[in-house]
């Protein structure tokens, strides 16, 4: 296997990478675990009008987190793609342009949630299953975007484990991510009882980009350094 040389350039933009994906990271599970997830009864639509309201302006903080999350998102995709262009360019071209358009899916889908804010200062608690759908609505974009993310991550992982940067364990992990992305978001669309099932698997995605995020930090450390031919 071709082993590629990081130049001092390459571990600067590893190390930005990684910060950039740090704070994807928090930024994403603090607008979907400590936001949406208090905020919305599955089925429930006045609960959901009841607990948007109270909260104030947390819906409003949790889309500025996802603005800052696709940000950093936008800046990560093409720190990628500067990273593995000497890899191979148009597999790097090809992940830096899904993990756009997830961006971009996702970015349309907030709009859903600006939506939810102002039905909810307008004060009028008929609007509540509105609400509801508008909150299903912004899932939906979400999972929608998680697939053009799920085939970047496969993309990203081939990449990696081609490069020699990382231990093979890494690219694996983030393969599975990837598979985990895919099946999650096609499932919630085709199969929503299966979907309900495979939850917990999310957690693979979550330890996967945490560790590429650790990996990217630390500059990335060859297995062996080899000058490419």
């Amino acid at each position: 296997m071709k082993h590629f040389p990081i130049s001092d350039t390459h571990v600067s933009q590893a190390r930005l990478a990684g910060l950039s994906y740090l704070v994807i990271l928090g930024a994403g599970l603090w607008s979907e675990v400590g936001v949406r997830m208090q905020l919305v009864v599955p089925g429930e639509a006045l609960a959901t009008w009841q607990r948007t309201q109270e909260a104030g302006p947390l819906l409003r903080y949790g889309i500025a987190a996802d603005l800052v999350m696709l940000a950093a998102d936008i800046l990560l995709a093409v720190l990628l793609f500067r990273l593995f262009r000497p890899v191979s360019a148009p597999v790097a071209r090809t992940a830096m342009v899904l993990r756009l358009a997830q961006a971009g899916v996702i970015a349309a889908s907030l709009t859903a949630l600006v939506a939810g804010v102002l039905l909810v200062e307008g004060g009028d608690v008929a609007g509540a299953d509105r609400l509801l759908g508008l909150f299903e609505t912004h899932a939906a974009g979400y999972d929608a975007g998680l697939i053009f993310f799920g085939l970047n991550t496969v993309l990203t992982a081939w990449l990696l484990c081609r490069s020699g940067w990382t231990g093979r364990w890494l690219p694996g992990l983030l393969m599975l991510a990837g598979l985990v992305y895919l099946a999650g978001s096609l499932t919630r669309f085709l199969a929503p009882e299966i979907n309900a099932l495979m939850q917990p698997a999310y957690l693979i995605p979550v330890v996967a980009e945490s560790a590429f995020a650790i990996a990217l930090l630390a500059g990335l450390r060859p297995r062996r350094v080899v000058q490419a031919a």
